[in-house]
């Protein structure tokens, strides 16, 4: 598990796909309604108020008697707030998996076309030399998001890293 790992990470659920898993248990004719008031959790400007709108559309949905849905935010928004603990120009960009979700459909548009592996070394080859082309190309320099605000608490009053 990563957690043994890496203690120190946070875990960021991605949140287009809890509202989707929200979503499953919500009436088709409600999915609109439903999708305002979980991205008002998520618009909020603190981890706390996000909490506390979260706790009113927990309530709000269950008096809309969609219990199933209403457990469900319960036992996993606090999984899809990780990233308020960040600074918050990084909040649009850590807040769901767009990125790796890019390499991985990349690397399965590889190896759809081969279909069948002589076994899984094969398999693991082509998804490295993938990898090493992502690697190698323009689209892997581009800076995706800059890393300096997460350092700036640490920055002494003289500039050093502390």
């Amino acid at each position: 598990m990563a957690a043994d790992y890496l203690p120190e990470a946070r875990y960021q659920r991605c949140m287009v796909h809890f509202y989707r898993n929200v979503f499953s248990h919500v009436p088709s004719t409600r999915v609109r309604e439903v999708s305002h008031m979980l991205k008002a959790i998520h618009a909020q400007e603190s981890r706390a108020a996000a909490d506390e709108k979260a706790r009113t559309v927990i309530a709000d949905l269950r008096a809309s008697r969609m219990a199933k849905a209403a457990d469900l935010v319960e036992q996993a928004v606090h999984e899809t707030l990780a990233y308020y603990a960040f600074p918050d120009i990084h909040w649009r960009k850590i807040r769901t998996n767009n990125p790796l979700e890019r390499i991985m459909k990349e690397i399965r548009r590889r190896t759809r076309v081969v279909g069948a592996f002589p076994d899984g070394q094969s398999c693991l080859n082509l998804a490295a030399a993938r990898l090493r082309h992502i690697a190698g190309t323009a689209w892997s320099t581009k800076c995706y998001m800059n890393m300096r605000p997460l350092y700036q608490p640490q920055l002494s009053e003289t500039g050093a890293v502390a």
